[in-house]
């Protein structure tokens, strides 16, 4: 088997896009905003060389090519999010009782009425509200959601879906729900 002595990642950064790496945390600024994250390992090291930043490691264990490739993955993310930024689209499925969605004025709790007729609504708490992560209703049943941070924006779009969760009915006929449509930039 052959045997890797050292692995190295660059994450090249487009122009209008900086980096401050500060001992283990690194902030990525961009036109759409920043983005903070601590990377840490007795390792790994992670440089920044010639406005590009390098995930670094040598001898690699089978764990730490991972933890290099994830990294790698990780500072992509965070480069795109604050140039291009996510986008999660969604949609309000309902077969016969059509459901209303509202975004609260503060932007903190995401409701869902009259979901299977039910009487009480249901409430999803937006708990990245203050980070930056914006959520929309569009024309009624889509719900559009909007952030730099890849993590953030899916938590939130998963939890607005995990709140329509029906229990104790066959899901194969209760289809109603509000569910992922596409994940985009």
């Amino acid at each position: 088997m052959v045997k890797i002595d050292h692995i190295r990642h660059e994450i090249a950064l487009p122009e209008g896009v900086s980096a401050n790496l500060s001992e283990s945390t690194i902030t990525v600024e961009g036109p759409n905003g920043s983005i903070s994250r601590d990377f840490h390992h007795s390792r790994v090291q992670l440089t920044q060389q010639n406005g590009s930043l390098v995930v670094e490691i040598e001898l690699p264990r089978r764990k730490e090519k991972a933890i290099a490739g994830t990294w790698r993955a990780h500072l992509a993310n965070m480069v795109r999010g604050v140039t291009d930024g996510f986008e999660y689209r969604m949609k309000a499925v309902y077969s016969h009782f059509p459901m209303t969605l509202t975004v609260n004025s503060d932007h903190s709790e995401f409701t869902v009425k009259n979901l299977l007729g039910e009487k009480v609504p249901r409430i999803a708490g937006l708990m990245y509200h203050k980070d930056g992560i914006e959520v929309k209703v569009e024309k009624k049943v889509h719900v559009v959601i909007t952030g730099v941070d890849r993590e953030k924006v899916g938590q939130t779009a998963a939890i607005i879906e995990r709140s329509c969760r029906i229990r104790r009915r066959d899901r194969r006929v209760f289809q109603d729900g509000i569910y992922i449509v596409s994940k985009g930039g």
